[in-house]
């Protein structure tokens, strides 16, 4: 699927988890974004972002990649129709609409893969996404105070009917 300017968003294959694994270890190691503690294994990884997930997509331009986005109930049993997402976008790509194509995304795939809401329960309140979630119609639905290294945390919940 063409999702923007030479954007093109598809599902994580096997191949693509070591590329995904090197980036965001990056990510984590730069403290950014993610309560990960560096260095990441790949098996930390792994279990995350991989093996618990309904989905992992992967944004490439020109076939290398530039950001992504996971999709996993963010409960279990009868709680499991509202989902839980993570994205990242490279550094050097950031500033160029990827991470609102991400979400944007996610809003479209997560009812065919049966969830009728998304949230996200870790956002650091410096960051600068948070915009842009308020902009798609996210709402900060509570705040967890000290969250990682004292800086606060809000949770962010959209209906997606």
């Amino acid at each position: 699927m063409a999702d923007g300017p030479g954007i093109e968003i598809l599902p994580l294959g096997r191949e693509g988890e070591e590329e995904l694994f090197s980036a965001y270890a990056r990510l984590v190691e730069d403290e950014e974004g993610f309560p990960h503690a560096a260095p990441l294994s790949f098996e930390e990884f792994y279990d995350y972002w991989v093996a618990h997930t309904t989905a992992v997509l992967a944004a490439r331009r020109e076939g290398r990649l530039v950001g992504a986005y996971y999709l996993k109930p963010n409960f279990v049993g009868r709680a499991a129709h509202i989902a839980n997402a993570g994205y990242f976008v490279v550094r050097e790509e950031r500033g160029n609409g990827i991470g609102r194509l991400l979400v944007l995304d996610s809003i479209a795939r997560a009812p065919g893969l049966g969830f009728d809401a998304l949230q996200f329960n870790l956002v650091f309140s410096s960051n600068p996404a948070r915009r842009l979630y308020e902009e798609l119609g996210f709402e900060v639905i509570g705040r967890i105070p000290r969250a990682v290294g004292g800086e606060d945390a809000l949770i962010y919940w959209r209906e997606l009917s």
